[in-house]
């Protein structure tokens, strides 16, 4: 089959599960057509088969053009907002889009939905079922699947669960927290929905997708404190309902702050699959919950490896000396500088190449000495002042306290911490060249180990804010010194 010849429309492709599904598509060589509002969002992110365009969801004219000529048109938006106006929004996109496919002549329609039984829905999941009613009526073939919540870094159950183990040693666990529910993987989702593209049909029907275990969300949080090796104290308390808890949620993990309680609401409601049919149609065999939080876990330090930490800063960021910028990326925490040399990147590398060993670390060596006496205190590896090579680097080698985990010459040098800390701990630095010289990008990344990880962090906030400002500075001179 040509795979280019059988157009796939994609919305949400900004979106968490859209835009695992691009990746995949365009990996399998499909035609892909992007429908967004802003098309700008995605013009890093597709290839040469991918067409990104332009049009409002809720509008059925300009919906009808994009969807020229598409065989099947995966529809995975829904509103985020927790305003009252969200479900009648959805409903309004939901049948713009099903009169655009049944215009347009597309062939089938897949839908990510969410799952859930009984008749006292949240508002967020009755909307969710309300919007694959709309497109399995609406005279164009569609699959609906049916997903629990979904495990993997960036996804929303995911991220609740993160924050929640990571930032509170005791947790008060409300009734809703022994509510069934089936996690399923990212990857199985995305697994599901590439193969609804060969699921032949002649009618519309829902497919209910899970993992392979039923579990709590209690059981959930207790998985991941365990795989990231924390201690939890769990308190079950008789009170304090979805609602309410959206607010304390609040307080206590960001991600709760920017989406509605509704979604919150939804934790109340069993998400468990009663229709087994999908374990028939396909061959997929989901992982279980403790296989799938291992896998965010190991999909997430993988990601962050590969990072550049350098897109994540603005473009004028290296016009002011030493500009800090404090971040947070899932656990982690983020300490990134910039600051800008007339020297081309191969020249600027070389002193950050020769860190270490007889020359040291450019400022503060004799914080590094007490750091590193400290560290021998309490049975770490100490300073050991050396290195394989006083010149040239290679993964692997030792530096004092720290190993290199990657390097790129004129490009990258990625430090990984062997002292003894409460947590992970990285130095990183990139090199991009611009019109006048190159931009030095200085990142210190520390993945705590629970509350007293982040205690660790910032209680040396201020001796970072000396060591690491001077330290990029004394590298910058040396590298104009020796241009």
């Amino acid at each position: 089959m040509d795979r280019t010849s059988n157009l796939i429309l994609l919305t949400g492709a900004t979106g968490y599960v859209g835009g695992h599904l691009l990746s995949e598509l365009e990996k399998s060589g499909h035609s892909v057509r992007c429908v967004t509002r802003n098309p700008d969002s995605l013009a890093a992110r597709h290839v040469a088969t991918t067409t990104v365009v332009a049009a409002d969801l809720t509008d059925a004219q300009s919906l009808r053009s994009a969807m020229a000529g598409v065989k099947t048109a995966y529809y995975l938006v829904h509103s985020m907002n927790s305003n009252a106006a969200f479900e009648e929004e959805d409903r309004k996109a939901a049948l713009a889009f099903a009169a655009a496919a049944c215009d347009a002549g597309v062939k089938k329609i897949i839908y990510l939905g969410g799952l859930a039984s009984g008749e006292s829905l949240s508002s967020h999941l009755r909307s969710r079922q309300e919007v694959g009613k709309i497109l399995r009526e609406s005279g164009t073939p569609t699959i609906e699947f049916r997903a629990s919540i979904i495990i993997g870094p960036g996804s929303f159950s995911f991220e609740m669960i993160r924050a929640l183990v990571e930032r509170l040693p005791v947790m008060i666990m409300p009734q809703w927290v022994k509510t069934p529910t089936q996690p399923i993987a990212i990857e199985d989702v995305i697994a599901y929905l590439l193969a609804g593209l060969d699921l032949q049909i002649k009618k519309s029907r829902v497919v209910e997708i899970g993992g392979s275990d039923q579990v709590s969300y209690k059981d959930l949080l207790r998985e991941y404190a365990k795989q990231r090796g924390m201690r939890r104290l769990m308190i079950p308390v008789p009170v304090l309902s979805p609602r309410l808890s959206s607010l304390w949620l609040g307080l206590v993990t960001p991600v709760f702050a920017r989406i509605g309680r509704e979604l919150v609401d939804g934790l109340r409601n069993e998400t468990v699959v009663r229709d087994p049919s999908a374990l028939q149609l396909f061959s997929i065999r989901p992982r279980g919950f403790r296989e799938s939080i291992e896998c965010a876990l190991l999909a997430d330090d993988q990601h962050f490896a590969r990072k550049r930490w350098s897109n994540n800063l603005s473009r004028d960021a290296g016009k002011k000396i030493g500009e800090r910028n404090k971040m947070e990326s899932g656990s982690r925490l983020i300490d990134s500088r910039t600051m800008h040399t007339r020297c081309p990147p191969e020249k600027a590398f070389l002193p950050v190449e020769q860190l270490g060993g007889a020359i040291g670390w450019y400022y503060g060596d004799w914080l590094w000495t007490l750091r590193g006496v400290l560290d021998r205190a309490f049975g770490g590896v100490g300073m050991q002042r050396g290195r394989r090579d006083p010149a040239r680097l290679l993964p692997g080698d030792k530096i004092d306290c720290w190993r290199v985990e990657a390097v790129e010459q004129g490009r990258l040098l990625r430090l990984v911490a062997e002292m003894r800390v409460p947590g992970r701990a990285w130095l990183q630095f990139e090199f991009v060249p611009d019109s006048s010289g190159t931009q030095i990008h200085q990142t210190a990344i520390f993945d705590p180990s629970g509350l007293l990880g982040r205690l660790y962090w910032y209680l040396l906030i201020p001796i970072h804010q000396l060591l690491f400002q001077g330290m990029l500075r004394s590298i910058v001179e040396s590298a104009e010194q020796n241009q």
